[in-house]
């Protein structure tokens, strides 16, 4: 009978080892960290930017294992629903979106290929997106909040039908003609502008 006990007791303490290791691993520097693209010449790459880049890596790893250790959230594969799990994985996903951005400014094109035009309308949403993405959280537009990103938006929601004053001040219109825009393209309808709601307008 003892024996068997001590066996039971070698099993549990084992199963548990096994537990906290595999926590150990899955957050492990070589499995959590975002690593630089392999796309980038970073020996003629515009340094301003690159610093910005390896900077914006930083802080996506840095967020992802403060929010694993401080509050057992996994962004990358949140288990729960929550209101707290959704604003960390909402945050992860702008920070990891600045991420890509700069990772699309440093990938060097490919070679031969002619460099293409973009169209006026085409720079005008390169330059709505670099605005955004240069801070998402700022940039996700609240009632009261009066600058070029709010007029920008207005603009777009007016040429799809919205009926609204152009004037760059987010008010109770804007925010319900952002909020039924989400609602009509199946996005979560917070009237709120984040990644996805902003690539939805600019197409």
């Amino acid at each position: 009978m003892k024996q068997i006990i001590i066996f039971l007791l070698i099993v549990i303490i084992g199963l548990i080892g096994w537990g906290q290791y595999k926590k150990y691993k899955r957050f492990s520097l070589e499995e959590y960290a975002y690593k630089t693209s392999d796309n980038i010449d970073t020996a003629n790459a515009d340094k301003a930017v690159l610093l910005d880049y390896y900077q914006a890596i930083e802080a996506v790893n840095g967020y992802v294992i403060t929010q694993w250790s401080a509050n057992g959230i996994d962004v990358r594969n949140p288990k729960k629903d929550n209101e707290q799990t959704k604003a960390a994985v909402a945050e992860y996903g702008n920070r990891l979106a600045n991420v890509k951005y700069f990772e699309a400014l440093l990938s060097s094109p490919p070679k031969k290929e002619k460099p293409k035009e973009f169209s006026k309308e085409d720079q005008k949403k390169q330059l709505i997106r670099k605005q955004f993405y240069a801070n998402p959280s700022e940039n996700s537009l609240r009632i009261g909040d009066r600058n070029a990103m709010v007029f920008e938006i207005q603009n777009i929601l007016i040429s799809k039908g919205h009926i609204i004053e152009h004037d760059g001040l987010f008010r109770a219109e804007t925010f319900s003609a952002l909020k039924e825009f989400e609602e009509k393209n199946n996005l979560f309808p917070d009237g709120k502008l984040d990644v996805i709601t902003l690539e939805y307008l600019l197409k």
